[in-house]
């Protein structure tokens, strides 16, 4: 079975889809390639994306998180925030991915092999990821913006020539704010006004890595308003279990996160990380 499929979505973007529901992106300039996150690590991921392109290719990764980073070992240029690099130190190892794979696929995820993963670590280091830093492809740019909240080196990434900003799981439908590497609701609030004022104007599309690829473009700003609300007490807070931690879910939504209001933009929080130090 194969573990990944791509979609071809614009002349430059690439949307590659994952068997456990993650959505990478593959940019192709005239010169070079860009890989946007790498999933699990599994199911030979390089080889997929050489058959997609053969131009030079560098991996710029949202956040260290399991199902984001876990396919570095694979690649030899790969840029992380080296503020989640313990983040990623921490989920790498071989259980963190199984016990991740079967959240996802149930019984199913016991047809992969040791063999199908990666190593746990890379041979080479990460290359750091900065706000601001620019990665020209050829006839095609993209700009990395940090945008803490969801872990402490989450970034965003714009396609200036395309108009599109990459979200990945810094602000989407079901953005998790419940752990130890995650911010209090309120400063992931003032995070999301400042990225919104920041890059406004710069995109006519928002993708995202998980559940659907395109979404509303007013989703930070819907999501200032999640944030107040939570803030107020105003919240639905529907209860939710992710691999054994307990959360909120703040509007309520479907199965796919999808906000029976029709809105984009959705938190799972904790109560205990509500209010932060502002």
């Amino acid at each position: 079975m194969n573990f990944y499929r791509s979609e071809k979505v614009t002349g430059t973007v690439t949307a590659i889809y994952s068997l456990t529901g993650e959505i990478l992106y593959l940019v192709e300039g005239e010169k070079e390639a860009v890989l946007i996150d790498t999933c699990i690590g599994i199911g030979h991921l390089r080889d997929f994306v050489e058959w997609l392109t053969a131009k030079p290719l560098r991996v710029l990764l949202t956040h260290g998180h399991v199902d984001h980073a876990m396919g570095a070992p694979e690649f030899e240029r790969v840029y992380l925030n080296l503020r989640d690099r313990e983040l990623y130190q921490r989920q790498s190892s071989l259980e963190e991915r199984r016990g991740y794979l079967r959240a996802g696929l149930g019984e199913a995820a016991d047809q992969w092999k040791e063999s199908d993963f990666v190593p746990q670590e890379r041979d080479k280091e990460f290359l750091p990821l900065s706000d601001g830093m620019v990665f020209a492809l050829g006839g095609v740019t993209i700009e990395a913006y940090e945008m803490p909240g969801h872990t402490k080196g989450s970034m965003v990434f714009l396609i200036r020539e395309e108009g599109i900003l990459i979200l990945g799981d810094a602000c989407n439908n079901s953005t998790f704010l419940f752990d130890q590497d995650s911010s209090s609701v309120e400063e992931y609030r003032e995070t999301v006004r400042r990225t919104k004022e920041r890059l406004e104007g710069s995109y006519r599309r928002v993708f995202l890595s998980h559940h659907v690829r395109e979404t509303d473009p007013q989703i930070m700003e819907n999501m200032i308003g999640v944030c107040g609300d939570v803030l107020a007490g105003e919240a639905d807070d529907l209860p939710f279990s992710f691999m054994g931690r307990q959360a909120y879910i703040a509007k309520r939504c479907n199965e796919r996160f999808e906000r029976e209001d029709g809105k984009s933009g959705n938190l799972i929080y904790s109560r205990e990380r509500v209010r932060g130090s502002l």
